[in-house]
């Protein structure tokens, strides 16, 4: 087992977790209750990366984050190394890519409280936030836990996004996926299959809690 790859991979996917986590809360709440016209064009963003191809997103995002971008530049000064090609800019990558399948499940679960409960809290003088923390978020757990799973789950599996943005470097930006893609170029077969029937158990093992977690009073939906 490559245990350096895995190893980042976990982490990774562990830190895009949690950041998507506390970005998709509020983020999911306002594209569900928010009644401005420009919403969807908000929407369609955040759902960008469902339909784009990873390779297409990894290129503007190295041209963004590259030596000769302001950002790239500004992160260059602010830590004395580049941000492409680095664990840093995985981070940054994987959040952006990964941010819908965080974002679709909360707020779905979101919109499927039902809105008097929210109207009854509003009118007992209940602010906003309160309102959220009290009755949304907890009506809405099913969906978060979805979501945080989904985004790690998806993290893990990436591999066009972070080819281009973090390069194969060893124990420093190679992770599980860009591992598989080596053991193949090389012919090692027998490595190769060991990750990837690795990788197979664990995408099955995360679709099989989700599903299986879905019971209702009246049987499995």
């Amino acid at each position: 087992m490559d245990w350096q790859a895995i190893w980042l991979t976990v982490r990774l996917a562990a830190i895009v977790s949690a950041i998507l986590l506390v970005v998709s809360l509020p983020l999911a709440h306002w594209l569900t209750f928010s009644r401005r016209r420009w919403t969807f064009l908000i929407e369609s963003v955040v759902s960008l990366p469902l339909v784009l191809p990873p390779t297409v997103l990894g290129f503007y995002l190295l041209m963004s984050m590259g030596s000769r971008s302001p950002i790239g530049r500004a992160w260059e000064a602010w830590t004395g190394h580049g941000l492409a090609f680095s664990v840093e800019g995985l981070v940054v990558a994987s959040i952006l890519y990964s941010m819908p399948f965080a974002v679709q499940p909360i707020a779905a679960a979101f919109a499927q409280v039902d809105p008097a409960l929210r109207e009854a809290s509003a009118t007992l003088g209940a602010s906003s936030l309160r309102t959220f923390l009290r009755i949304t978020l907890p009506l809405s757990v099913e969906g978060v836990i979805a979501g945080l799973v989904l985004s790690f789950a998806h993290t893990v599996g990436e591999f066009g996004v972070v080819l281009m943005i973090g390069g194969n470097i060893p124990e420093k930006t190679r992770v599980v996926s860009v591992q598989i893609y080596d053991h193949v170029e090389a012919m090692e077969y027998a490595q190769a299959h060991w990750l990837a029937g690795a990788m197979l158990v664990f995408s099955f093992v995360v679709l099989l809690a989700l599903y299986s977690s879905r019971k209702t009073k009246t049987g499995w939906s």
